[in-house]
């Protein structure tokens, strides 16, 4: 593919060099045009890392810069709103890490004002431009596992040692169900098409990590009797499951939110046995860029609407007024 779509990296968030710039380098439509962070010596870093030629030593460089085409925010969450709207109005389509902003209203203002600028806003959950994700809705559509009952679903990791990290600044936009309960949470609205009506949610507030949620369980309430249980947190063993359970089956992903390898594989369980589906091999992340390009040269519509982080933001409010309050939320 001749196309390429020119990238700008604002900021070298460890996300940012680990993941998201090795899947630039590794999409069908994207090249990284230039870095930039707070220091010029941060960037040039990253920069020379990836053989990139561009580093700028502030954002608003990054920003003016004619040559670029989209951005790649990986800043902390209180940071969002902010770079997006600037980006926007710079004319520059954006690719926002998770969580979009800190409140729904913030994530409204995001997608107001790209659309109004005539860019692409995508949110960066990597894991749902994965094939799998499409193939277990199919599955389900079928009729393998029967009528849906339950979905349960667990991201924890324990990273409490580092007290310093930005993931535990309450203003920042911290805790554990804006980094990793939003993963559970997206995928369940994913599966079921549908937008919950209420959550009841129990959290463990960390008065060493600044009060932000460091464990989070609870319940997500659908239309039918349909419920999504979950838990989430940082200061936990290791964790990253999906189950999604009908009348007559069900489908257990072991590796549910971080998988580009073999990793990728999930079981069906029903009247015929249990069988190991093996997902072809992919990098969520090139994918993740690819389906942004297409989307910006209108070869495809996007797969995940702004909007939808809009109503993700809605319900991860809804969970922590819920935790803060020890008392169920209608949506």
């Amino acid at each position: 593919m001749d196309k390429k779509l020119r990238w700008g990296i604002v900021g070298a968030a460890d996300i940012a060099l680990k993941s998201v710039m090795p899947g630039i380098q590794a999409s069908a439509t994207g090249i990284i045009q230039a870095v930039a962070s707070r220091g010029i010596d941060k960037a040039s870093a990253a920069a020379a890392k990836f053989g990139v030629s561009q580093a700028y030593g502030s954002y608003e460089e990054l920003l003016a810069d004619p040559n670029i085409d989209a951005v790649y925010i990986p800043l902390p969450n209180h940071l969002h709103r902010e770079w997006t709207i600037r980006a926007a109005q710079a004319g520059k389509h954006v690719l926002c890490e998770k969580p979009l902003a800190l409140t729904a209203a913030e994530a409204q203002e995001m997608v107001d004002a790209c659309a109004k600028a005539g860019v692409v806003l995508a949110e960066a959950f990597m894991y749902r431009h994965h094939p799998r994700m499409e193939q277990i809705k199919q599955l389900i559509a079928e009729g393998e596992i029967g009528e849906l009952r339950a979905l349960r679903g667990a991201f924890t990791f324990n990273n409490a040692a580092d007290t310093k990290n930005i993931r535990y600044r309450s203003d920042w936009g911290g805790g554990g169900l804006f980094d990793v309960g939003c993963y559970p949470l997206s995928a369940a609205r994913y599966f079921l098409g549908k937008e919950p009506e209420a959550v009841t949610v129990h959290a463990f507030f960390s008065p060493e990590h600044d009060n932000v949620d460091m464990m989070a369980s609870g319940l997500v309430e659908f239309e039918g009797g349909l419920a999504l249980t979950f838990d989430c947190g940082m200061w936990a063993n290791f964790r990253q499951t999906f189950e999604i359970v009908g009348t007559d089956g069900r489908i257990d992903i072991p590796s549910a939110f971080i998988a580009n390898g073999e990793d990728a594989v999930f079981t069906l369980t029903n009247k015929n046995g249990t069988r190991t589906i093996r997902p072809e091999i992919v990098n969520t992340y090139a994918r993740q860029v690819d389906d942004l390009a297409r989307t910006v040269w209108k070869e495809q519509a996007p797969l995940f609407p702004a909007d939808d982080a809009v109503r993700n933001m809605t319900l991860i409010e809804a969970c922590l007024k819920s935790a803060r309050s020890k008392a169920r939320v209608e949506l």
